[in-house]
């Protein structure tokens, strides 16, 4: 950490859809790390590589769009759903780079305790933390212990990675996919403008 640089957030995901839990692990980390702003990149419709994500990239835009839209500190990029090829981390951290100069800004990569412990299974994860700090969200039924464990392979960059304690809300994006699937209410999950676009647009009505 370099305390002449600014500090820059960095969020990616799927945000299928967005909800108030991606948001309470942003501006905590904001705050904690004195962040600058941060930046939501959601994922290209190609998701993490591996799988065709059922709702479309300009669609989890918008949402994500509509639940930050308060927080002067929060942006959202483009910069995944404009590749045509599968979206990974490392090359879209390569990619900032040429946006969001390392002699002026120290990335901070935002992630949550469940997908921090698969580090190793994302592409070049050493690479990514030579970019990078990570913030590590808690989450209910995730232990840092098995997270550490499981990155004992990596011992040598322990120090790029920071915990950070949030509320443990029992929300996730599947879990709301389901209830709208199920027909059922998601208000209180989700802000009530992505609530809306969803209602909208017809999005989720098959669950999954």
């Amino acid at each position: 950490m370099n305390g002449s640089k600014l500090n820059l957030g960095i969020f990616g995901g799927s945000f299928n859809p967005i909800h108030y839990g991606h948001l309470i692990l942003a501006e905590f980390a904001r705050v904690e790390y004195c962040l600058s702003k941060v930046i939501f990149i959601p994922t290209g419709d190609l998701g993490y590589g591996k799988e065709i994500l059922p709702i479309l990239g300009e669609h989890r835009f918008n949402m994500v769009s509509l639940a930050t839209s308060s927080n002067p500190f929060f942006s959202v990029s483009r910069i995944e759903l404009e590749r045509k090829e599968p979206t990974y981390t490392v090359d879209t951290l390569k990619k900032l780079i040429n946006i969001y100069d390392t002699s002026i800004y120290e990335y901070y990569y935002i992630v949550g305790l469940d997908s921090a412990v698969d580090l190793l299974s994302w592409k070049e994860p050493t690479e990514i933390l030579n970019y990078a700090y990570f913030i590590v969200g808690s989450r209910p039924d995730y232990s840092v212990e098995d997270l550490f464990e499981k990155l004992s392979p990596i011992k040598e960059y322990f120090h790029k990675i920071h915990l950070l304690k949030i509320p443990l809300l029992e929300i996730s994006s599947n879990y709301i996919r389901k209830r709208l699937g199920e027909g059922k209410s998601i208000r209180y999950l989700v802000p009530e403008l992505v609530e809306d676009y969803i209602i909208n647009n017809k999005l989720y009505k098959e669950g999954g």
